[in-house]
């Protein structure tokens, strides 16, 4: 009695009160349709469809973090180098005062680079800025070989003021503060500008071979002139000119009277008619004992 009762009440509903009353009361759950089955185009999505938006959602997130955390480079090097694309050799050409590790410091080349990915420009760039650098050039050749070729500053000359010394190229530039035994056989040159005018005293001394190993240091005096100090500690003062003569002469007289294996403390070249040299205070006070006190005395030795 009691359904038929609501069976009637149900149809004495109006319309519209039919219309909102709510449906499928009483209908099994087994038979029920999901919402989005009635959803247009999500009806027609296969079964794995789920699965696969799942996985393409986690390798955005993972990609996105690995964004964030700066670690794009890293992974994209490391998926590129197990693909053959890995930097496996390093050619090196031109380098003579450069070491390899000084090299391949500056080229930031770490373990699982890619060939692909190496910045050349930027190698190149940092190649340049070393001190002994003049040019450098930075290849590919894929798939795993990076090619080097350096052109390096030719070190000319020592340059000493004051206390510092550098090492300079013929032009006189600066290559480096950074001087070592390996460059005791270039020529010292002292006093400001004469880096400069370095090429002259060379070049004068490039005429007389058997000299040359035996000077020390060239001193640019007055930014005029040059003194030369041997390696036994004799000072040759040069004249302003015709130093190539004035050297020929000194290697004459060595020649014939062993000049430069004396007791001597300065030869003065400056005087194109006459050559003028200085004993040393000990052998000066022998001579003076020798010659009874006669002779010319100078400062700090006997004039001869």
């Amino acid at each position: 009695m009691l359904s038929l009762g609501r069976k009637q009440k149900r149809d004495a509903f109006e319309p519209l009160e039919a219309e909102l009353a709510p449906r499928g009361r009483g209908v099994p759950r087994l038979h029920r349709q999901p919402v989005w089955r009635a959803a247009g185009r999500l009806a027609d999505l296969p079964n794995w469809a789920g699965s696969a938006a799942a996985l393409g959602f986690l390798t955005l997130t993972i990609s996105y973090g690995i964004v964030i955390g700066g670690h794009g480079r890293v992974v994209s090097d490391a998926l590129l180098s197990a693909a053959g694309f890995g930097i496996e050799a390093v050619k090196l050409s031109g380098q003579r005062e450069i070491n390899e590790f000084q090299i391949l410091e500056a080229l930031e080349i770490y373990d699982g680079s890619s060939l692909i990915l190496f910045d050349a420009d930027g190698a190149r760039e940092r190649l340049n800025e070393m001190a002994w650098v003049k040019n450098a050039s930075v290849m590919k050749f894929y798939p795993n070989t990076l090619q080097i070729r350096l052109e390096e500053k030719i070190p000319y000359v020592l340059w000493q003021r004051g206390d510092l010394v550098s090492i300079v190229n013929e032009a006189g530039d600066v290559i480096t503060d950074e001087v070592d035994g390996r460059y005791a056989n270039l020529l010292l040159v002292v006093n400001h500008g004469a880096q400069r005018r370095a090429a002259e005293i060379n070049g004068a001394l490039q005429t007389v071979p058997e000299l040359r190993p035996r000077v020390r240091a060239a001193f640019l005096i007055s930014d005029r002139r040059w003194d030369l100090k041997l390696e036994n500690g004799i000072s040759v003062r040069l004249p302003e000119e015709n130093m190539e003569a004035a050297l020929a002469e000194l290697v004459r007289m060595d020649e014939e009277s062993g000049l430069l294996a004396r007791d001597i403390k300065a030869i003065d070249m400056r005087l194109a008619d006459r050559v003028t040299v200085r004993l040393t205070d000990d052998a000066a006070e022998q001579r003076k004992v020798m010659t009874g006190g006669r002779g010319r005395s100078g400062n700090g030795g006997q004039d001869t």
